[in-house]
C-alpha cells in the first residue's frame, strides 16, 4: 500500500499564492500518475491537474495559466503551485497517487486532503 500525505493548504486573499505538496511512501513497483483533485462544499470532487511519470502534465481549463504541477520522481513527491488564486478555488484539495503494487496489478491511494480558502 502507498501512504499519501499532503501539506501546504491555508487561507489566502484573492490574487495570492499557495503551494501544495504531496509525498508518497510505501510498497510499490512504480508510481504512475500523480494528481490533484479538489472538492468544494456541496460539489463533486473534480480533477485539477495531473503529471505522469514521464513528466507529461495536464490541467483543467479553469486553472491553466495560474496553477503549475511538478513532480520529483526520486522523492516520490508532487507539488501544485497555485498563483492568482480566486475565491472559486476554495476547496479541500486531495492528492491522488496511482501505482503498481506488483508487476501485474494497479492501485491508487488518496491523501487526507488539505483545505484551501481564498477570501475575496
Amino acid at each position: 500500500q502507498v501512504h499519501v500525505v499532503e501539506s501546504g493548504g491555508g487561507l489566502v486573499q484573492a490574487g495570492g499564492s499557495l503551494r501544495l505538496s504531496c509525498a508518497a511512501s510505501g510498497s510499490f513497483i512504480v508510481i504512475n500518475t500523480m494528481g490533484w483533485y479538489r472538492q468544494a462544499p456541496g460539489m463533486q470532487r473534480e480533477l485539477v491537474a495531473f503529471v505522469t511519470n514521464d513528466g507529461t502534465t495536464n490541467l483543467v481549463d479553469s486553472v491553466k495559466g495560474r496553477f503549475t504541477i511538478s513532480r520529483d520522481n526520486a522523492k516520490n513527491t508532487v507539488s501544485l503551485q497555485m498563483n492568482s488564486l480566486k475565491p472559486e478555488d476554495t476547496a479541500v484539495y486531495y492528492c491522488n497517487v496511482q501505482f503498481r503494487p506488483t508487476h501485474w496489478t494497479y492501485s491508487a491511494s488518496w491523501g487526507q486532503g488539505t483545505q484551501v480558502t481564498v477570501s475575496s
